[in-house]
């Protein structure tokens, strides 16, 4: 019990470690939030007011591109003079559990503002609005528990951005697809059949991503 306890305290210090580095760097957040806001309106420019099919299409390749920005460089920006730091005060387990944690509540945050953002200039095709907002939410963490186990991989690697994208072509692709399947359920309102299932599966892949986090992190941590 004292154990877990000394975790919860190591992770909340390095969750209002991030915090404050994200507070102090706000230059990187307002990039992030300018990248959006342009992708969104040259999207507005070029196509206007897209079909359903088309509108969820692009926002989750949108959400896609705004995960790489923002959660990617989590590993990458740390230097290795910091690392060791870290790896002097607290355990890899801790570490990389906070960093999971922090990406996962900054990509809910980057979720909400594309779905206000296209909602505003791409329409608003949705029939259940606060569904799909779940769903994106669930989409933006499985993204960034996704980018974040990568990028923990290529900050050992000489050419982070090259292994970054051979590894997470083959993980994304099919949970991007899996992603807008789901999502379709808030455009209309009949029922999917095997919809639970699909939402199980994801789920499950988030697991899997943690435990391989928790897993092999601590042997990148020692190298």
């Amino acid at each position: 019990l004292h154990r877990m306890k000394e975790s919860l305290k190591n992770m909340t210090t390095l969750l209002k470690k991030d915090l404050l580095l994200e507070w102090r760097q706000q230059y990187t957040f307002f990039g992030i939030l300018i990248y959006l806001a342009s992708t969104t309106f040259v999207i507005y420019l070029t196509m206007g007011l897209p079909e359903d099919k088309v509108w969820n299409g692009l926002y989750w390749v949108t959400l896609l591109f705004i995960c790489i920005n923002a959660v990617a460089r989590s590993f990458l920006q740390e230097g290795r003079g910091r690392m060791l730091y870290f790896y002097s005060i607290v355990s890899p387990v801790n570490f990389i559990l906070s960093k999971l944690i922090f990406n996962s509540l900054l990509m809910c945050i980057m979720s909400a503002l594309s779905l206000m953002l296209f909602m505003v200039l791409l329409g608003n095709p949705l029939t259940h609005i606060f569904l799909f907002f779940g769903i994106s939410c669930l989409g933006g963490i499985s993204l960034s528990l996704v980018f974040s186990f990568l990028s923990a991989i290529a900050a050992k690697a000489q050419q982070p951005s090259a292994i970054m994208a051979i590894l997470g072509f083959p993980l994304i692709i099919p949970q991007l697809l899996l992603l807008m399947k789901i999502a379709n359920i808030a455009f209309s309102d009949i029922v999917q059949n095997g919809l639970p299932q699909l939402v199980v599966l994801l789920i499950g892949f988030d697991v899997m991503i943690i435990a391989l986090a928790y897993i092999l992190f601590p042997f990148l941590w020692k190298d």
